[in-house]
């Protein structure tokens, strides 16, 4: 089996062949660039976005943990100095001192607890520094409330932290946090003679202590330092509560209360671990950094927080991605250009060719390649080819001529023969016509004046015999009534003879009508028969123009053809009714055209040969003189009437074309010979 056998489309064009040749290149070229330029810069921009965030979180460790040094050496100053030993010494109150030192420091509380005094608590004394731990030291640790509420009672407000539903936490069953996270420097206080006066315990709780996160947040991410209208973020997180916090719930609201991810409590308070990843915030990705916090015991009590928005970065990024393919494909689209004409130079002169001979096998003799661009063996190719159908093209002439002089003296003997046949037999058909109409009116009319006669007297001893009998009549009323109705049905046969013979007679007066008008009362006459044969009516009246015809008239040949129409459907079906507009061969209109379409089993050649001719019927019960008398109200005033089988599906069509402006009956009938109506 040959694997490097060309396909079939290839094979057959030199077009396909050279264009393959220069853009397959280029389309695979161009997308592994995209696809490697992809790829790097998914990987750089994870490296970058990590490096930063490791590095905002360096920051802001860094600070975290002078403040609490700041703690631990702010108290120690005050619990060596001078001026509180020596008021102790003299028994002199210390509020006023402890508060000034307190502002001073910006501490939440600093409270002197003399030598046995019962009012220490617990936790406060298990801070009390030992071993090698300095004395400047301050500890992070997690107070009760009622410990916190006893020492600070005026931040005690900032404990209640109620919790908010976050998604994807860990689920939890408490709704507060009041326990305080405090960094806490408890040292003891002696005398100049070394004897312990008590104890100095300060602290800064870090509650809702939004002046504390704010200036980390300040530090990590100055104003500016951020690109593309990012957004900087720092947290104090007590176990996985956020208890201080600038990251947004709302437009106006922080989102104190909101917990981190269960993936992230996981990583960082059960394991331990520092997270450098993205992480969801609240409501946003952020590119995040979170670092566990250890109390005094080295337990993992929360963690520290920095990050920042992720999405103008990664618009940036996306950007820049799509910078950069613009240009590689603004590249390859120039090298496919340039690839694209130098192929043209090649594959454009030999299709030139092969359409020249495609044009001279379908019978341009005068099809040339013409002038070529190129000026190698393919031009010269071309110029040869052209030469060689010049030489061709003379001989063919030559013998055409010669071909041309016979089959003109061939032709006009051939037209004067013809000629002369077409007259003879048009005039043939038109004397036959002639006789026929002419025989058929006298026999019409022969015919009705001997049936009147008859009819006019059986009507007259019906009417003697009902008058006569009276009452005793009521038991063959029935059939008195049935001889009325075949007398009268027999009058009515009668008329419409007599009509068909004299119809300038019986010319009823013309007015202007709207098909549509016209198409809806005739509709309403006919309503019960489409009822009993369950036929539904389709109506499309897209005519403008308005018909000149007697109403009656007009009326009575479209229910004619309304009632063949359901005649022609006794098991039901749709009855499809149109109107448009009669346009000339210019486009110009000329009157309107109405239709009648059924879905009966249409129209055999047999049938259409003898549809409208005198007594000819497919039905038992018919006369055969429906289609024919409305056939020469019709054309009485210079309209047609058309039948044919739908070409849309089973079933027939007849067509009414009518005009604007009727002809007088006499030009009519003048039209039609004899003043009858002639044959479609």
């Amino acid at each position: 089996m040959n694997f490097w056998r060309s396909p079939a489309w290839l094979a057959a064009s030199i077009r396909h062949k050279l264009l393959a040749m220069a853009l397959l290149p280029l389309a695979v070229v161009f997308p592994l660039l995209v696809l490697a330029l992809t790829l790097w810069s998914n990987v750089a921009y994870d490296r970058l976005m990590i490096t930063k965030v490791r590095a905002d979180l360096a920051v802001a460790q860094g600070y975290f943990e002078q403040v609490l040094s700041e703690v631990g050496s702010g108290t120690w100053g005050v619990a060596a100095s001078h001026a509180l030993v020596r008021a102790l010494a003299e028994q002199q109150p210390t509020d006023t001192l402890l508060a000034q030192e307190r502002n001073r420091l910006r501490l939440d509380f600093l409270n002197f607890y003399p030598t046995g005094s019962p009012t220490l608590p617990p936790a406060l004394a298990a801070t009390l520094p030992g071993g090698a731990m300095p004395q400047s030291a301050a500890r992070l640790v997690l107070l009760p409330p009622e410990t916190m509420r006893q020492i600070a009672p005026a931040v005690a407000d900032r404990l209640r932290i109620p919790l908010v539903p976050t998604r994807n936490a860990t689920p939890t069953e408490r709704s507060i946090e009041d326990r305080a996270m405090v960094m806490v420097s408890t040292l003891p206080v002696r005398d100049d003679a070394g004897q312990l006066l008590g104890v100095l315990s300060g602290g800064l709780m870090l509650n809702q202590n939004l002046d504390f996160i704010d200036h980390i947040n300040r530090i990590v991410y100055p104003e500016g330092s951020l690109p593309f209208g990012s957004q900087g973020t720092a947290t104090l997180f007590l176990d996985d509560v956020r208890i201080t916090t600038n990251v947004r719930l709302f437009q106006d609201q922080r989102a104190v209360g909101t917990r981190v991810s269960k993936a992230v409590r996981d990583a960082v308070l059960g394991q331990g671990q520092t997270w450098l990843d993205r992480a969801f915030v609240v409501n946003d990705w952020y590119v995040s950094a979170y670092q566990p916090l250890l109390d005094a015991d080295e337990q993992r009590i929360g963690m520290l927080y920095v990050g920042y928005l992720e999405q103008p970065f990664r618009w940036m990024r996306y950007a820049m991605v799509a910078v950069i393919g613009l240009i590689f494909l603004a590249v390859m689209a120039a090298a496919a250009v340039f690839s694209v004409r130098w192929a043209r130079s090649i594959f454009k002169p030999v299709e030139q060719m092969n359409q020249t001979m495609r044009r001279v096998e379908s019978g341009e003799s005068n099809a040339r390649v013409g002038a070529v661009a190129a000026r190698d063996e393919i031009g010269a190719l071309a110029a040869h080819l052209d030469e060689l159908l010049d030489t061709i093209d003379d001989k063919t002439r030559a013998l055409q001529a010669w071909a041309n002089e016979l089959d003109l003296k061939v032709a006009e003997r051939t037209r004067e023969l013809a000629a002369s046949n077409a007259s003879l037999r048009q005039a043939q058909q038109q004397l036959v016509k002639s006789e026929k109409l002419a025989a058929i009116g006298q026999l019409t009319a022969s015919i009705a004046h001997e049936i009147n006669n008859p009819i006019a007297v059986m009507q007259g001893n019906l009417d003697l015999m009902r008058e006569t009998l009276g009452a005793q009549a009521e038991p063959v009323r029935a059939e008195i009534q049935l001889l009325d109705q075949q007398v009268e049905r027999m009058r009515l046969i009668v008329t419409q003879l007599l009509q068909y013979a004299r119809p300038t007679e019986y010319a009823g007066y013309v007015e202007t009508l709207d098909t549509r008008q016209t198409v809806d009362a005739c509709l309403v006459l006919v309503s019960h028969l489409l009822h009993q044969r369950r036929i539904s009516v389709t109506r499309d009246c897209g005519a403008t123009q308005r018909v000149g015809f007697n109403p009656q008239e007009l009326q009575q040949v479209v229910i004619n053809l309304l009632i063949n129409a359901i005649q022609a459907m006794p098991e039901g079906g749709e009855l499809t009714l149109e109107t448009r507009d009669w346009l000339d061969d210019q486009g110009q209109p000329q009157g309107a055209v109405i239709s009648v379409l059924d879905q009966g089993p249409g129209l055999s050649d047999a049938v259409r040969d003898r549809l409208f001719s005198p007594f000819f019927t497919t039905k038992n019960d018919g006369n055969g003189l429906g289609l024919w008398i409305s056939l020469g109200l019709v054309e009485r005033y210079g309209g047609k009437l058309e039948a044919d089988n739908r070409m849309d599906g089973p079933g027939a069509a007849f067509r009414i074309r009518l005009l604007t402006e009727p002809m007088a009956p006499a030009e009519a009938n003048a039209r039609t010979g004899d003043g009858r109506p002639g044959a479609l």
